[in-house]
């Protein structure tokens, strides 16, 4: 009864897509749309190991080192060494074979290295260098000079810098907000400003956020070699665009650094929170306090700024992991944007950046009243966007990113839950589905119910065999990280499901298990038409028999058996999943179900 089977995976593979609304999943790949998915590599970093995987999540290679990998352009793999990436002064590169290749590590006590890092090429050094941020401590007599407010103590205050540093490991370039403030309470200072009048500078008296330990918290940068300009991206709700190439100056650290801290290093662009320099209405509860709305500001705790690369659908937009935290929906979850920096009110590209509060916004409805969201403003350069259905099916309160792929589809990663899984543009379809297995307690085939980052990937990112990293090595596959085969739905699997049952009947039936998961017992019903000798067997994931549950001549008509988690001696066996096969005579039913203890 082959339809039985193919239905028993429909419906699998809809329990596996709402992942966060169970307690217990299978890991690994569960769902894969060749078709439509864009074919290549995972390359991401879990419980310190690297894992490169194919689509089917067979381990192709891994390295013993795993915050926030990420291949080179020339072939290496780079990582930060401290084990977390909110927290490294240590960097290290390695070869294929785990050799260490280039190390950095940040020596100068006032500069604590965190989250993200990227080896670029400088074009006007003729060289490649290695940008990354820290936050920078400031004393506060450097505070109360640049006209922070009085009233607070600034012990321990720290703003966020990006730093380059050349093969050597000397610094020859250096970038600090604190060079670029702007206050309108002391006008004897060199600060004092109209706060709205200057966008291109953080006002340093954020009403309810005196300046303090990690600030801003920028937790992502990228570089466009193209532009020469760098992106940042601070938790908080807004990114900043730098002016790299007219800061630097080749032979002359000090004079680069000198460069960065002027007027020339003013933000270009930024974008996520206009009420930040009163260009915008900020986050409020409305009258009724039931509801709140969000203002004008349009991300909070996004992760992953990123131009997106040239030749890829979308070339030259911007691309950001929007956690959507401190958004004060009253059903939150997370979003993928793309932005256009270039367009105005009309929506007009006009090539060069736009202020979004100039662009404007449209006001955008929730597309389902179960949602329970408020009508919001939504920038009129955001060009795209992505968010489940279903508002709890998505949802990563830290960590996170996305990936244009050159099909254009977008791969994304959910930190909270180990979730990689890539869209389809066309219908916000997934077309691709991965459940990390590296769990806190070790590898894990079934994820339970647990606190997020359970089984985290700050990060994940797709590459095809013709990267660098890969050309010219074995690529050939091994086992999954777990050491089971795969097993996951497939496209024809859905179709054919749905397909076939229009018009076939089967003469056994064979019904889920209740209730699924389990802890202490489970029922299994079947319904005979006509005279069968069934035979039912419980096997475990890895094809073992567990039990022989069943073997009788059987008339027609309903029956129910139940399962106690034993096997044949009686003892109970292991939390995972296990498989119940019906034999009636020449038909084979199987259904999945989970025993929880």
């Amino acid at each position: 009864m082959k339809i039985i089977l193919l239905l028993s995976g429909l419906l699998f593979y809809a329990y596996s897509i709402i992942a966060q609304e169970n307690f217990m999943i299978p890991t690994e790949t569960r769902y894969w749309d060749k078709s439509r998915a864009y074919n290549g590599y995972i390359l991401f970093g879990s419980g310190g190991t690297t894992y490169l995987i194919d689509m089917e999540g067979n381990v192709i290679h891994t390295w013993k080192i795993g915050t926030n990998p990420r291949f080179t352009p020339a072939g290496t793999i780079l990582d930060a060494a401290g084990g977390d990436p909110s927290n490294s002064n240590t960097w290290k590169e390695l070869d294929w074979n785990g050799n260490i290749v280039w190390t950095y590590t940040e020596s100068r006590s006032a500069y604590h290295g965190h989250h993200d890092f990227e080896k670029i090429y400088n074009p006007k050094l003729g060289d490649s260098t290695f940008i990354y941020i820290a936050n920078k401590d400031l004393t506060a007599a450097q505070c109360l000079a640049a006209g922070c407010d009085p009233k607070n103590n600034y012990t321990g205050a720290q703003m966020d810098v990006i730093v380059e540093v050349d093969k050597k490991g000397n610094v020859i370039w250096e970038w600090s907000f604190f060079d670029h403030v702007v206050q309108d309470i002391d006008p004897t200072k060199s600060t004092y400003g109209v706060i709205k009048d200057t966008p291109g500078r953080i006002n340093i008296n954020l009403r309810g956020n005196p300046l303090k330990s990690d600030w801003l918290h920028c937790n992502s940068l990228d570089y466009n070699q193209e532009l020469d300009l760098i992106v940042t991206n601070s938790v908080q709700g807004e990114f900043y665009v730098i002016d790299h190439g007219n800061t630097f100056t080749k032979g002359s650290p000090s004079g680069s650094i000198a460069l960065a801290a002027s007027a020339k290093g003013d933000f270009l662009y930024r974008f996520g929170d206009p009420a930040r320099y009163n260009q915008g209405d900020p986050p409020s509860v409305l009258d009724n306090w039931t509801k709140a709305t969000a203002g004008h500001k349009q991300i909070g705790g996004a992760h992953n700024i990123q131009w997106i690369k040239t030749g890829l659908p979308g070339a030259g937009n911007f691309l950001i992991f929007n956690n959507a935290e401190n958004l004060f929906e009253l059903t939150p979850q997370s979003y993928i944007f793309e932005i256009n920096p270039y367009l105005n009110s009309s929506g007009t590209n006009t090539g060069k950046y736009v202020n979004p509060p100039t662009a404007g916004y449209k006001i955008v409805s929730s597309p389902n009243a179960n949602l329970m969201k408020e009508k919001k403003n939504i920038s009129k350069q955001v060009v795209w966007s992505y968010s489940s259905k279903n508002n709890t099916s998505f949802y990563s309160t830290i960590g996170s990113g996305a990936q244009r792929l050159p099909n254009g589809n977008t791969f994304i990663c959910s930190m909270n839950d180990g979730h990689f899984f890539e869209i389809a543009p066309s219908d916000s379809s997934v077309v691709w589905e991965y459940i990390n297995p590296v769990t806190r307690d070790g590898i894990k085939k079934i994820k339970k119910d647990n606190y997020p980052t359970y089984n985290a990937a700050f990060r994940a990112y797709r590459y095809t065999k013709t990267h660098p990293a890969l050309v010219g090595h074995d690529l050939t596959p091994g086992k999954p990280i777990t050491g089971f085969d795969p097993d996951y739905i497939t496209t024809g699997t859905v179709t054919s499901a749905t397909r076939e049952n229009e018009y076939l009947t089967p003469e056994t039936v064979l019904s889920q298990n209740y209730p699924n998961p389990f802890t202490y017992d489970t029922t299994i019903e079947f319904d005979l038409e006509n005279n069968k000798q069934v035979n039912i067997v419980i096997y475990s994931f890895s094809g073992n028999i567990v039990k022989s549950l069943y073997n009788e001549n059987c008339t027609p008509g309903k029956y129910r058996l139940n399962w106690d988690g034993t096997n044949e001696n009686g003892i109970t066996v292991e939390s995972g999943m296990n498989y119940y096969v019906l034999t009636a005579d020449n038909e084979k039913i199987s259904k999945k179900m989970i025993y929880y203890k």
